[in-house]
């Protein structure tokens, strides 16, 4: 099976800085290579065409079409070419692109069957975070979802906002977002740093890093030792204007808070195991995901959670089994969970156990790559 994925970014020294959906992308290829599959990335929004190899993995990339008002559409079809020229040259069986942006709106391939996968597009992380969304990016993604030949979801939640938002009534396959299980594993040495949380990802709004001072004022209130790890890219906030989410958060802790505070700022991502090993519990009281990866590699070093319980949270975590699930606005409660687990060893271990089962049975790299494989094989036949 020759499978191709089609994305705006992919994590190598070459294609540039990548975010979640490349993350989520190599993961899989490299699931489907060591399945046996003859996987290439196409990826788009390059400064240069060029072809190379990394991990037995081909990359391809591809630079846009530069047209004063017309560059959306021409890049568009330059891609319809590629993607043409490699089925017809028996080097792909089927295409998949994610759903931001809807790269794929006005690419219709002559046989090359097209798939997308939703990680989660513009239009649907607008309407969680109570934003206007771009005309043109709902349209895009919008005409894309129709036209595809088959559609995927990473969460049961992420599928079922999409048809709402576009008014759609489309039948998405459910396969989560993967990780390697194998490369996220505490050994004899990792030492954890007692009564300390973790946040790590980005500085936002979205993520609930507005409400998090305020569960944290409240976390301190009941245990006045404990200390916050914050490990991330400080960005503006959409809503506000403000320039930096950070000097934000500043504002929102009480003093005695503030002084429990370490912001670490932007790691790279080979060092955020050791940050993730050292935390005696991560939180994520997001508002807006669609299946997050961070969640995932956090339940592999067996760290418990306390994260968001809307829509896609119950996907990753089961409540009070291999974590908690809390409103992020609830700020009281949210606390009193992040305490229960930091005055309770056994607890810990108990989550942190779960937690890594779970993610081995659910989301390892080989479960998803087979499941994702039975999918291809009903589109290509």
């Amino acid at each position: 099976m020759k499978i191709a994925f089609l994305t705006p970014e992919y994590p190598h020294v070459l294609t540039g800085n990548s975010g979640g959906i490349g993350t989520s992308i190599k993961n899989l290829a490299v699931g489907l290579v060591a399945a046996g599959c003859e996987v290439r990335v196409l990826v788009y929004g390059q400064d240069q065409d060029a072809v190379f190899k990394d991990e037995n993995v081909v990359i391809q990339q591809i630079k846009n079409i530069k047209i004063k008002g017309l560059s959306w559409f021409f890049t568009r079809k330059k891609i319809e070419r590629i993607i043409n020229q490699l089925y017809k040259n028996n080097q792909v069986d089927l295409v998949e692109a994610p759903d931001w942006t809807g790269i794929t709106s006005f690419i219709s391939p002559k046989k090359c069957p097209i798939v997308i996968r939703l990680n989660g597009s513009d239009t649907y992380f607008c309407n969680l975070d109570h934003r206007k969304v771009k005309w043109k990016n709902k349209f895009h993604e919008k005409r894309a979802l129709q036209k595809a030949d088959a559609l995927l979801s990473v969460s049961q939640f992420t599928a079922d906002q999409t048809n709402a938002v576009f008014g759609l009534n489309k039948k998405f396959t459910i396969i989560p977002n993967s990780i390697d299980v194998s490369a996220f594993n505490q050994n004899k040495d990792n030492v954890v740093i007692t009564n300390t949380v973790l946040y790590f990802g980005s500085l936002i709004r979205k993520k609930g890093l507005l409400e998090l001072p305020f569960i944290f004022n409240e976390l301190v209130a009941l245990n006045p030792t404990v200390q916050l790890v914050i490990v991330g890219k400080d960005v503006p906030d959409i809503i506000s204007g403000a320039a930096s989410t950070r000097e934000m958060m500043q504002e929102l802790f009480t003093p005695e808070a503030l002084l429990r505070v370490n912001y670490v700022g932007a790691v790279p991502y080979t060092t955020i195991q050791q940050h993730i090993n050292a935390a005696t519990v991560c939180v994520f009281p997001s508002f807006a995901e669609a299946l997050p990866v961070s969640w995932i590699e956090a339940m592999a070093l067996r760290k418990p959670i306390v994260a968001s319980n809307i829509g896609w949270a119950s996907d990753v975590i089961d409540d009070d089994i291999n974590g908690f699930l809390v409103y992020p606005k609830e700020h009281s409660l949210y606390a009193a969970k992040i305490n229960s687990i930091l005055e309770n060893a056994a607890l810990q271990q108990k989550l942190g156990l779960a937690a890594r089962e779970k993610a081995i049975a659910k989301f390892s790299i080989a479960v998803v790559a087979k499941q994702s494989m039975d999918f291809y094989k009903t589109v290509i036949q």
